[in-house]
């Protein structure tokens, strides 16, 4: 048996959703760059390792942030794809969105704590700004996604036509 297929209209709320994702993702964009490539470096990286009491701080630190910045460039193209939210209402691109966000959103867990602590001590709050910003916006942004999803029972805010 075929199962039938609907097709499906905008609501009021689609267009708010896609801008508010494209917007999101604009701004995280820009954070996630900022803390990867500004904050992050191989010094601050020896600093929190040597609070964490690391064996070998001077020579761990650079494979470390090698390794730190690839994923934070993975998170940089996986917020800049939101953009395409202005235009497509692609499944795929609500999920890969979606799956960055909450993955962000684990951030502050994920990191080690003496990473924040150092950022704090070298940079004062505005080192923490960017990552608190994308981090915490990523739990509303996949909140507001879920919440959409629940609500119309379907992706990018839409309803049955």
């Amino acid at each position: 048996m075929k199962k039938a297929k609907y097709q499906l209209t905008d609501s009021t709320a689609t267009r708010k959703l896609q801008i508010t994702i494209v917007l999101c993702s604009i701004i995280f964009t820009i954070g996630t760059a900022i803390h990867n490539f500004v904050i992050i470096n191989p010094p601050l990286i020896e600093t929190m390792m040597q609070m964490a009491g690391g064996a070998d701080p001077a020579g761990a630190a650079s494979g470390f942030t090698f390794g730190f910045r690839i994923v934070g460039c993975l998170y940089i193209i996986g917020n800049a794809l939101g953009i395409f939210a202005l235009n497509s209402r692609s499944r795929i691109l609500w999920w890969v969105i979606l799956v960055v966000n909450i993955t962000q959103a684990t951030g502050p867990i994920m990191i080690p704590s003496s990473m924040w602590t150092t950022v704090n001590d070298v940079y004062g709050v505005l080192g923490i700004l960017p990552s608190a910003i994308t981090d915490g916006g990523a739990i509303i942004l996949s909140l507001v996604m879920i919440i959409s999803m629940l609500k119309f029972r379907t992706i990018w805010a839409q309803k049955p036509a």
